[in-house]
């Protein structure tokens, strides 16, 4: 790709102000520095965007769009840049859409039980709206306080919430799109039913921005549950935790959360935010169920019995909202209490059928004692995802060394249990190099067609997934 504007910056700042206005694109070189960087912690310092440009419209968008592609111009989508595989990183300088300033939501329809939202809104900020109808938006990343929707359907994140409820492919109904050349598409209905042609919608989502930039989301919602139950098991054996959540789940249960976190996370966010989490037991399962009041006593009973007879050492239950707040942000903030044993944080995504997820585990902490990495392993047991949270300091070159080795051997490990790179973190530039031994080569082909029909000049979020 030749960038033509790339030796004279001039011309490019001028012609996105007169799209988005002055006070809406930045190009200083500390300003740029800051939003070529993600959560990732890893820049190159020659992979810096040109410009930085936060619209205000779908119009604005598809112009910016139209001179890019003019102007063969790569062009990335950025949200809240919390993303943790170098999704929104300019791997070839260009544009950086940040959709900070897109953040309205347009519409919250009870009657049809879906919301209209646009890009910029924050996850956090459109659940507490649409509990004010007695509705629900299921899916939480752990950063869901600053995470914004554009982003988290560009990855397909999920949470805690996605063993019961689903990630966010579950509930994208339409999505406004605006192409490599400007075209505006839509690519759904308002209907919560559609077989009416391929499913572009589902195409989109996931795609990293790699196909087009969303602009605008048609989003499902469900009836908020009436109430739940909050509840963190504690046990001995990794053996034992695995064998609960199994025993759970066969006796016809379905928690809407059963998370895990191993002994040094408890340690370590313990230590971060003081909550009375017993440091000395193996692993925790924090365990929630939701519903209707009536049903959910026999439930609790029964999950406390196959915590027992699993030999669960110690069982604590909320009893307050208060209570069940303290246990959130004690699993919320694992990634956050791993910053404190060293300066920066990497973690990773890897999920295996949960007939494996002992191996797993057991085997990612196998690797990173091997290569010296302190790891806090936690994540959702329930459908197999695993994230190990690894502190190291990356201006140490053998420890960054240590964690790119421990990280092919960790992907290899999940690979050989049947698993996958990502179950809700995404490719980014971080995966891409592994998606080879993922996938086979006619997928990967056809993907790659997928990405050319959509994107003839490779100007949409270059150097991501492939």
């Amino acid at each position: 790709m030749i960038n033509i504007l790339k030796k004279n910056n001039n011309d490019l700042i001028e012609n996105l102000k007169k799209i988005a206005g002055t006070n809406n694109v930045l190009y200083s070189y500390d300003e740029l520095y800051t939003y070529s960087t993600d959560s990732t912690n890893i820049t190159n310092p020659e992979e810096i965007a040109q410009a930085v440009v936060f619209p205000l419209s779908t119009k604005q968008v598809s112009q910016i769009m139209q001179f890019a592609y003019k102007n063969n111009l790569a062009v990335v989508p950025r949200s809240a840049g919390t993303n943790l595989c170098g999704a929104c990183l300019p791997k070839k300088n260009g544009i950086i859409l940040d959709f900070a300033k897109m953040n309205r939501i347009l519409e919250i329809n009870k009657n049809n039980l879906s919301a209209s939202v646009e890009p910029g809104v924050v996850i956090e900020d459109l659940q507490k709206a649409v509990e004010k109808y007695d509705l629900f938006y299921p899916p939480d990343p752990s950063n869901l306080k600053v995470s914004m929707i554009g982003g988290s359907i560009g990855l397909s994140s999920g949470g805690p919430h996605s063993f019961k409820y689903g990630t966010t492919k579950d509930y994208i109904i339409d999505l406004e799109v605006v192409l490599a050349d400007g075209t505006i598409i839509h690519t759904g209905s308002e209907c919560a039913k559609n077989v009416t042609g391929y499913n572009l919608t589902q195409l989109f989502v996931g795609s990293e921005g790699t196909l087009g930039i969303i602009t605008r989301a048609l989003i499902r919602l469900i009836p908020k549950p009436e109430s739940k139950r909050v509840m963190l098991a504690y046990f001995d054996t990794l053996e034992d935790t695995s064998k609960t959540v199994n025993d759970i789940i066969s006796n016809l249960i379905t928690p809407s959360v059963i998370d895990l976190m191993d002994n040094n996370t408890l340690k370590t966010v313990e230590s971060f935010y003081p909550s009375g989490l017993l440091i000395d037991k193996t692993a925790a399962l924090l365990i929630e169920i939701d519903g209707f009041k009536s049903a959910l006593d026999s439930q609790y009973e029964k999950i406390i019995e196959i915590c027992r007879q699993n030999n669960s050492s110690f069982i604590q239950t909320a009893a307050t909202k208060e209570e069940e707040e303290r246990i959130w942000i004690s699993r919320r903030s694992s990634f956050g209490a791993t910053a404190k044993l060293a300066p920066n944080v990497l973690t990773e995504d890897v999920v295996v059928p949960r007939e494996n997820i002992i191996k797993l585990v057991k085997g990612i902490r196998e690797i990173c004692d091997k290569y010296q990495l302190k790891t806090c392993i936690m994540g959702h047991i329930g459908d197999g995802n695993i994230h190990p949270n690894i502190a190291l300091d990356l201006r140490n070159i053998n420890e960054f060394q240590n964690f790119r080795q421990a990280k092919r051997e960790l992907f290899e490990l999940a690979l050989r249990l049947h698993g996958t790179l990502s179950g809700e973190h995404g490719i980014g530039c971080e995966k891409s190099e592994f998606i080879t031994k993922a996938l086979d080569i006619n997928s990967i082909k056809l993907m790659k067609q997928v990405k050319q029909l959509f994107d003839p000049k490779n100007i949409l979020n270059p150097g991501k997934i492939f």
